[in-house]
């Protein structure tokens, strides 16, 4: 069974891209009706959130969502485990984290993902994958948090080029000793087949995937979608 990740940098500019970004991340399944499920931990459950993904997301399968308030629902892990994609929302990644665990939906995503659910996601959806990454979990500063889900090695950063601070943040932080990884502009997306890096690829012009290490950050090849 493959194991895909599709991790998003962060929004696209239109419609078209978003549907785009979208297309490619249902194709993955192979279904023509595939069954869809957003985790909107991170926005607090917020209905703005829920609604939004509904809006965003329709015509492309069987959706639905889970919220964790005022608790998560029954047979949790048999619901997330019937499921093709998962969406997990932007929004605080260090508090979607404390909660998962606290209900186990972290070993669960691990299951789902080891039986070929297609684990997708921006902001906060991208970050939680890897080990560490760059966030605005703990205040309006940009810090490190290092307890992401570990399913993907090395640490990540999104929205590399919209938001002022990310890219000098970063930067800094690994040339002191945070691990390497990988930044993402808006409008990009890394699929990782297994743990392995598959392909970049984008629906902005001029947004790019970065390798970035100390001392160095390396363009990665991206495709145009």
């Amino acid at each position: 069974m493959t194991r895909h990740i599709v991790a998003l940098g962060g929004g696209a500019d239109s419609d078209e891209g978003t549907a785009k970004l979208l297309d490619y991340v249902t194709d993955l399944t192979q279904k023509e009706r595939p069954r869809i499920c957003f985790l909107p931990t991170a926005a607090g459950d917020a209905n703005e959130a829920v609604v939004r993904f509904y809006e965003t997301w329709a015509g492309r399968g069987e959706l639905c969502h889970v919220k964790f308030f005022p608790w998560p629902p029954p047979r949790l892990r048999e619901h997330m485990l019937s499921q093709d994609v998962v969406v997990v929302s932007g929004g605080n990644t260090a508090n979607m984290l404390a909660i998962w665990r606290l209900h186990g939906l972290d070993a669960v995503l691990h299951e789902a993902w080891e039986r070929g659910v297609v684990l997708t996601g921006g902001s906060a959806g991208m970050n939680c994958w890897f080990e560490a990454c760059v966030t605005d979990s703990f205040g309006p500063q940009l810090e490190a948090l290092h307890d992401g889900l570990a399913f993907l090695a090395g640490s990540a950063c999104p929205h590399y080029d919209r938001e002022e601070l990310r890219r000098p943040t970063y930067r800094r932080l690994v040339d002191d000793g945070f691990p390497t990884g990988v930044a993402a502009d808006d409008g990009v997306a890394l699929h990782y087949e297994g743990t392995e890096l598959a392909e970049a690829v984008s629906v902005r012009e001029g947004a790019h995937a970065y390798r970035v290490e100390s001392g160095a950050e390396t363009p990665l090849p991206t495709r145009w979608l």
